[in-house]
């Protein structure tokens, strides 16, 4: 068996290279929001930590902090995208 090229038109290849642009400026707005989700978690998690006395809390503000900032990153980076495509 002899495995030969596909060759899809050209108008199939140009069609197909939007929706992969779309498709890659939406991962930074889901990674951005998923980094929103787990600072929430961690600020929650800090604050039972708190209250129930453990200085464990520390290390999830710690945690707090990354993922607020790696939030903030995706969803700046996601919005210039959408800001410079042509659609």
């Amino acid at each position: 068996m002899s495995a030969e090229p596909s060759s899809a038109p050209a108008a199939d290849q140009a069609a197909a290279a939007p929706a992969a642009s779309s498709r890659a400026s939406r991962a930074p707005r889901g990674l951005g929001l998923y980094a929103l989700i787990v600072c929430v978690l961690a600020v929650a998690a800090a604050v039972v930590s708190f209250l129930h006395g453990s200085w464990l809390g520390v290390v999830w503000i710690l945690l707090a902090g990354l993922t607020s900032n790696m939030a903030w990153y995706y969803l700046k980076k996601s919005r210039a995208a959408r800001l410079s495509s042509p659609e």
